[in-house]
């Protein structure tokens, strides 16, 4: 039986102006995965975000944590908060102490660590992420990026095991994401589950192990990242199209420049395949 962190079951949200967040959604992580949560603008992405750590609780359905239905209550909200880490798109939002360390502290503090116990926390998390040398910095003199990784560590002091990053690479150039996927590989090899909002389809595709489409606040689908090209026509109706990779080892391998291989999520691994030997790649695929 697969292993279930969290689940949506038939989840239903309305706002107050009565304008429908989500609908009839269902959703299933599945714990130490990588997910990628893939959808148009106002497909309804940060509503079913709020819900995961219980800042939102639904009008209709049930939130799962661990296979419990979620308790909301003081207690049970804190508990479910202390497990599941929400880290926003803006990390302002996110951001109000004066420096680095006093911000990643204020969670663990909240939880009523020890102080001793907190700035143990709070080292590892700013390890983890990078930014141990900034830990005295004052926020507001960070770069963009530099503010998401203390938004990551700020979530990561309080030893979650959900995290949750709502399009965590917009607005960082190519340098700051390869810095940042470092980060998230990490934490993902050391047991943690990863549930991030993406509009990069070749990302979800070559980073995750699950992909879940979201299209007017439904749950459309969700299914293996290897299977994303069995998809196409209901990535089509969320326009949303499939990364070019898998059009050009569709045609190589028609053309033989390929030998019949599983899907290839990568053109770096594509052309790695290209850059071999034609007997290596054949016995590499007959291992």
């Amino acid at each position: 039986m697969r292993d279930m962190l969290l689940e949506m079951a038939r989840v239903s949200f309305a706002y107050p102006d009565g304008s429908a967040g989500l609908r009839d959604c269902s959703l299933a992580i599945r714990r130490g995965s990588r997910n990628a949560l893939i959808g148009a603008n106002g497909s309804g992405k940060t509503t079913l975000f709020l819900h995961t750590n219980g800042l939102l609780r639904p009008s209709q359905g049930e939130l799962r944590y661990a296979g419990q239905a979620v308790n909301y209550s003081r207690h049970g909200l804190r508990d479910l908060r202390s497990k599941v880490g929400l880290v926003f798109q803006n990390p302002d939002r996110q951001l109000f102490s004066a420096s680095v360390r006093e911000d990643v502290s204020f969670g663990p503090l909240n939880q009523g660590l020890s102080e001793q116990e907190a700035a143990h926390r709070v080292d590892a998390a700013l390890n983890a992420v990078g930014m141990e040398g900034l830990a005295h910095k004052p926020v507001q003199n960070l770069s963009f990026g530099q503010k998401k990784r203390v938004c990551i560590a700020g979530v990561l002091a309080m030893a979650p095991e959900l995290l949750v990053l709502d399009e965590p690479m917009a607005g960082l150039d190519p340098a700051m994401q390869t810095e940042l996927l470092a980060v998230l590989e990490r934490l993902h090899a050391s047991g943690m589950t990863i549930l991030l909002a993406t509009h990069d389809i070749e990302f979800a595709y070559r980073w995750a192990d699950d992909i879940h489409l979201m299209k007017d606040g439904a749950c459309v689908t969700s299914f293996p990242s290897a299977e994303l090209a069995n998809h196409a026509d209901i990535l089509a109706a969320a326009r949303l199209s499939l990364p070019p990779v898998i059009a050009l080892q569709q045609v190589l391998t028609a053309s033989g420049a390929l030998p019949e291989l599983p899907p290839i999520r990568s053109s770096e691994d594509l052309l790695a395949h290209l850059e071999q030997p034609v007997a290596k790649r054949s016995s590499a695929h007959g291992r």
